[in-house]
C-alpha cells in the first residue's frame, strides 16, 4: 500500500535513510510534540491508497489466537484470505498469534490447524510447513518485538512511561468527567532525560508508549469499505509494550505483517479501529503499509452477532454433526460474496477461479443453518456414489448399527436411503427407521383408520398364508423381479391394485403409512435378515418377528380403539 504524507508534517515521522544520535532526536521528537499541543500547530495526514491488483507479489496471512475453537467467522476470514492468494498466484500465510498465555493452548493450535487442514485450506508457510519469513508463532518473535521496540524508543517514536495503574485510572476518571476521549495525559510523554534515569535508577515499572501527533488524521481506501479515515485527536500515546516486557497486541501484529511482507490484510470488522494504531507503527518503522479489505460480521437471524446461544458456531461442532468440508466452504463463501450469477454451488477449485475481493458485500450476512444444511444434501448427492457408500458404510459401523462397513446391503441401502439424508448423521436415523417395526404405533394412529378398515385384517390374513407358505420369502430371493411378480399375482388373488394394496402391504410389512420405495426396503429387510450384517444392538425387527407380531394382533380391539378421524385434524391444527 503506497502511503503519502500530506501538508505540513512533523518532521519525527519522516523516515530517514541515516537516524540522527538518540538524544538529538529526543529533543526533536519533545519540540514537535508541543508544537502540537499548541493553538497555532498545524495538522497532517497520512493517505494510504489501495487497490485489489498491486504489482508486487501477493501475500496474504490468517492469524488466529489459539484461545478456543475455530469459529465460522474466523474460518470464513481463512477462506477469503486463502481465495485471494490463489486466485493471485501468491502466498496463503498462518499465524499463530499466541501472546495471550494465559489463555492459549497446545490444544487450541492443534485444533485450529486440523479444522483449517479439514476445509482444505492449505498454507504455504506457517507451523508445520515452515517458511523464510518464521518463526509463525508470536511467543517465538519476543526477540524481534523488543528490537523494534528499542528502535522506536531511540529514535523518539516512543518513550518510557512510569505511571502506576492508580495515576492512569485517576486520568480515565477525569477524562470521563469533562467528556472527553480517554487519552493519556501523563508527564511521561516530556520528560526529561534526569527524570527517566531517576526512575530507572529506582527500578521502577516502565511501559513503552507511542508518541502520538496531537492533530491530523488517518485516511484509507478499504478494498471492501471504500474510504475510511480516523482523527488522531481522540487516539493518545498508545502502549507497545508492557511493563513485564510482553508486546500489545497491534505492535505485534504491525511488526509481523511489515516483517513477513505481508501485502494484503484481510480480516473482519471488529479490527478496524485497530488501523489507526497499526498506521502509526508502520510509518514510524519506515515500513510499507499493506492493502486492507475488513470483511463484514456473521450474523445470526436476528442480526445479532452469531454466538453460542445460537447453536454451534465453530468448524469442528459442524464437522462432528456430519457437515462435508466441501459444502462449509461453499456456504461460507456464500457469506458476503457471490460471482453476480444465481450459482450457489462451487467448489474450492471453482471458488478460486470465480473471487474477487471486489464482490465482498459491506453488509453482514445472515447465517441460515436450514441453508447450510440443505447445501450439505446438495454436496452429499453430488458425490461419487462409491465414496458416499464409503462415508455412510464407515458411519453405520462407527455408530454400532451395522457390524461391517462395506458390501451389498450397505450399497443398496445407501441408494434407497440417500435422498433422506442431508447429513452424514441423517443415516443412523434413516436406517434405524427402515429397520424398526412401530406397527402397533401406526395403527394406532388417526392416519391408519382408512387402512384398517379398508379389512387389514383378512389382509393380513392372506399376507401370513403367503409367507408361511414359502411364496414370499421365495420371491424375495428371487430380487426385484420375483417381489414384483409376486405382488402382481397377490393383488390378483385379492382383487386389489394401486393405493388399496399397496397402502395395506407397506404398513404391514414395514410399520409405517410412509418411506422409501417400498419393494426395495422389503428385500432389504430380507437381505438384513439372511446377511447378518445388522449389530444386534441396532433394534432390528426381521420378517420373521414381524409376522409373528401379526399373528398375535386384535383386530377387533384395534377397530374399536381407533380414535376419529376428527382426531387427526384437532391434532394437526
Amino acid at each position: 500500500m503506497a502511503t503519502t504524507l500530506i501538508g505540513t508534517t512533523p518532521s519525527w515521522m519522516r523516515i530517514s535513510e541515516v537516524a540522527p544520535p538518540p538524544s538529538i532526536f529526543r529533543r526533536s521528537c519533545l519540540f514537535f510534540h508541543k508544537r502540537f499541543g499548541s493553538s497555532s500547530s498545524r495538522s497532517f495526514s497520512i493517505s494510504a491508497a489501495s487497490a485489489e491488483d498491486k504489482a508486487e507479489v501477493v501475500r496474504v496471512r490468517f492469524a488466529p489466537s489459539p484461545t478456543g475453537n475455530l469459529h465460522v467467522g474466523g474460518a470464513r476470514t481463512a477462506l477469503f484470505n486463502y481465495l485471494f492468494a490463489r486466485s493471485k498466484g501468491g502466498k496463503f500465510v498462518l499465524r499463530v498469534e499466541d501472546t495471550d498465555l494465559e489463555r492459549s493452548t497446545k490444544q487450541s493450535e492443534d485444533a485450529l490447524l486440523r479444522d483449517l487442514s479439514w476445509l482444505g485450506l492449505h498454507w504455504d508457510e506457517g507451523p508445520g510447513v515452515g517458511g523464510d519469513y518464521g518463526p509463525y508463532r508470536q511467543s517465538e518473535r519476543n526477540s524481534l518485538y523488543k528490537q523494534h521496540a528499542e528502535k522506536l524508543l531511540d529514535s523518539g517514536y516512543a518513550y518510557r512511561c512510569f505511571c502506576s495503574n492508580e495515576e492512569l485510572e485517576k486520568m480515565k476518571e477525569i477524562a470521563k468527567l469533562k467528556q472527553l476521549p480517554p487519552v493519556y495525559t501523563g508527564k511521561w510523554a516530556t520528560a526529561t532525560d534526569e527524570e527517566v534515569q531517576e526512575e530507572l535508577a529506582k527500578g521502577t515499572p516502565y511501559t513503552y508508549r507511542f508518541r502520538v501527533p496531537k492533530d491530523g488524521s488517518l485516511k484509507i481506501n478499504d478494498l471492501i469499505r471504500g474510504e475510511v479515515s480516523w482523527n488522531l485527536d481522540t487516539l493518545g500515546d498508545f502502549v507497545i509494550m508492557r511493563s513485564n516486557g510482553q508486546p500489545v497486541y497491534n505492535f505485534c501484529v504491525t511488526v509481523d505483517d511489515a516483517t513477513m511482507a505481508i501485502s494484503h490484510v484481510i480480516r473482519a470488522e471488529e479490527h478496524l479501529p485497530n488501523t489507526l494504531r497499526q498506521a502509526l507503527i508502520y510509518k514510524a518503522l519506515g515500513f510499507s503499509m499493506p492493502s486492507f479489505a475488513h470483511v463484514s460480521l456473521i450474523l445470526a437471524p436476528d442480526r445479532s452477532k452469531l454466538s453460542k446461544r445460537h447453536g454451534a458456531t465453530s468448524v469442528g461442532q459442524f464437522r462432528e454433526m456430519g457437515y462435508l468440508p466441501q459444502a462449509m466452504v461453499n456456504y461460507l463463501a456464500l457469506l458476503g460474496w457471490g460471482d453476480g450469477t444465481e450459482n450457489e454451488f462451487f467448489t474450492l477449485e471453482q471458488l478460486v477461479e470465480k473471487f474477487s475481493i471486489g464482490r465482498v458485500n459491506k453488509g453482514g450476512a445472515i447465517f441460515d443453518s436450514t441453508k447450510f444444511r440443505w447445501m450439505n444434501g446438495q454436496h452429499l448427492g453430488a458425490l461419487p456414489s462409491e465414496e458416499l457408500i464409503k462415508l455412510v458404510g464407515e458411519r453405520w459401523k462407527s455408530t454400532g448399527i451395522l457390524r461391517e462397513s462395506e458390501g451389498t446391503f450397505i450399497q443398496e441401502a445407501v441408494q434407497l436411503l440417500k435422498d433422506g439424508i442431508d447429513l452424514i448423521t441423517d443415516a443412523d436415523k434413516a436406517l434405524s427407521n427402515l429397520l424398526s417395526y412401530p406397527l402397533p404405533a401406526t395403527l394406532n394412529s388417526p392416519e391408519a383408520k382408512p387402512v384398517l378398515e379398508d379389512k387389514l385384517s383378512e389382509f393380513s390374513a392372506d399376507l401370513i398364508a403367503a409367507y408361511d407358505s414359502g411364496e414370499l420369502l421365495g420371491a424375495l430371493e428371487e430380487g426385484h423381479a420375483g417381489w414384483q411378480k409376486w405382488v402382481k399375482n397377490f393383488g390378483k388373488s385379492l382383487k386389489r391394485k394401486g393405493k388399496s394394496l399397496f397402502m395395506p402391504l407397506r404398513v404391514l410389512l414395514t410399520g409405517k403409512l410412509h418411506g422409501p420405495d417400498m419393494g426395495a426396503s422389503v428385500l432389504l429387510l430380507h437381505k438384513a435378515e439372511t446377511c447378518g450384517v445388522v449389530a444386534p444392538e441396532a433394534g432390528f425387527v426381521t420378517l420373521n418377528e414381524r409376522f409373528k407380531m401379526l399373528r398375535q394382533l386384535d383386530w377387533e380391539a384395534l377397530i374399536k380403539d381407533q380414535p376419529p378421524l376428527e382426531s387427526a385434524a384437532a391434532i394437526s391444527n
